[in-house]
């Protein structure tokens, strides 16, 4: 059995650790935080000291940090892991971050022989403790092959989107942009029916039985009307970051994002009166304008 490393405990990455030592996998990990690593060891996990620390003794590690930045010096810092990775062993970016700066990552691995899989992910807290996460792998076939087993572990769907470093991290930021529109429009939805009038039942049953019905709507919907704004696992930091992944590839590319970048502004004003609650903490932003609440 592979041993099996990964650094970032936040609540994707507890999610992670968990599903990896449910899977068998030995598991060491690492964060700054001492309450976190406490918490890996409550799940059957190892702590360590240092990320240089996790690289040493792991065939295979996750990196569940929240950008790029932190990326970087996770993997190249003078404690990070490739400095005491084997040749032959495998980092694993889970983490969702510009294309570039995981490309960034290629070619000094590679001059140690380390290997890299580019693979965001999509599913949230809840996926991430449940296993049932989606995967978007970027990497060589047969690199992703070797690793498939340790990537179901935490997966319902490993999705090979290409061979090439930094596809992962695109696909990622294309999904992003439909995902941040989508909850755009279900807040700004729920607010005009609430200010005609239409109750907050009423409006979840319909649009949950419409073409227009899914998983993503009906988890948003359910905690707005359960006014619950906070520690529900979807950051409002996070959306607003991955946007604006978003919006710099599309710059990058010359792509018009006219629904996205509308998204980004929302969310841009929404950490601004929000920064420590979740996603549908918007809605609140948008009900004062209409002078009105989304309630049951």
């Amino acid at each position: 059995m592979r041993r099996v490393g990964i650094v970032g405990l936040g609540d994707m990455g507890l999610g992670l650790a968990r599903n990896l030592v449910k899977g068998g996998f030995p598991l060491k990990g690492f964060d700054l935080r001492e309450a976190r690593l406490a918490l890996l060891e409550e799940l059957g996990g190892v702590r360590a000291a240092s990320c240089r620390e996790v690289g040493e003794d792991s065939d295979v590690v996750f990196v569940m940090v929240l950008n790029g930045d932190q990326v970087e010096q996770v993997v190249l810092g003078s404690e990070g892991l490739a400095p005491g990775m084997r040749a032959g062993a495998t980092i694993i970016v889970s983490a969702t971050i510009n294309p570039s700066e995981v490309r960034a990552l290629e070619a000094p691995l590679a001059e140690r022989g380390i290997q890299l899989i580019d693979s965001p992910v999509s599913g949230g807290k809840s996926g991430a403790e449940e296993g049932t996460l989606t995967l978007m792998a970027a990497a060589q076939a047969d690199l992703l092959d070797e690793n498939r087993d340790v990537m179901e572990a935490v997966s319902k769907a490993v999705f090979h989107v290409g061979e090439e470093i930094g596809q992962g991290q695109t696909v990622k930021a294309a999904l992003q942009a439909l995902i941040g529109t989508t909850f755009a429009a279900i807040f700004e939805a729920l607010v005009l029916g609430a200010k005609a009038g239409v109750k907050g039942e009423t409006m979840y049953e319909v649009f949950g039985a419409s073409g227009v019905s899914s998983p993503l709507f009906k988890g948003c919907a359910k905690l707005i009307m359960d006014r619950e704004f906070k520690d529900t696992g979807s950051q409002i930091t996070t959306m607003y970051k991955d946007l604006g992944i978003t919006m710099r590839m599309a710059r990058e590319t010359g792509a018009a994002m006219f629904a996205t970048s509308a998204a980004y502004e929302l969310f841009q004003c929404g950490i601004s009166m929000f920064p420590d609650e979740d996603n549908w903490s918007i809605v609140k932003l948008l009900e004062q304008v209409a002078g009105t609440e989304v309630s049951w």
